[in-house]
């Protein structure tokens, strides 16, 4: 059986290392790695900012062997706490064994257990058709949204809001 835990800092270079994979896997990037490493710490430092969940061996509890971090989002139309389900994912080896499945329990238990949280959601690429069948298996729905974005000093953005108006650069 997978066991589920918060991520430690002794974690860090595990849920970097996985959120390499997960950029070249589902978007062909590649993150400066100073950059991904200061953000995660900042993750594992202040859980309030972004909180890791991780999956770890049944055979070895110190292997990570998956990941799930949750950002959060204030409806005052629903008055709650909505979940946002990012940086998913699961070591190769490990895909298809419930992994997933695992981390998202513990989620969803944690968040029920917070009378504040109303919801979870997540976002994807819009290609990545294996994660829609996975989520869509566990109960996700489409949302009737789409995610727009105008970022600026992101050097993994696509792209950069500096007078271009959102074209790709």
């Amino acid at each position: 059986m997978v066991y589920v835990r918060d991520a430690i800092l002794s974690d860090l270079d595990t849920i970097c290392e996985f959120n390499q994979q997960l950029a070249l896997e589902t978007e062909s990037r590649h993150i400066p790695p100073e950059v991904l490493r200061a953000g995660v710490l900042a993750a594992l430092e202040a859980p309030g900012k972004l909180h890791y969940w991780v999956a770890v061996s049944p055979d070895d509890q110190t292997r990570v062997i998956g990941q799930v971090a949750v950002s959060y989002e204030w409806s005052d139309w629903r008055n709650g706490w909505i979940w946002w389900l990012q940086s998913v994912f699961v070591d190769r080896h490990w895909r298809g064994k419930g992994v997933f499945r695992s981390l998202l329990e513990k989620i969803r238990a944690d968040a029920v257990a917070d009378t504040q949280v109303i919801g979870l959601r997540l976002y994807m690429e819009h290609d990545n058709a294996s994660a829609r069948a996975t989520y869509e298996k566990l109960g996700f729905v489409e949302a009737g949204y789409e995610v727009l974005e105008s970022m600026w000093a992101d050097s993994t953005s696509r792209t950069q809001s500096h007078g271009n108006h959102g074209s790709e650069t």
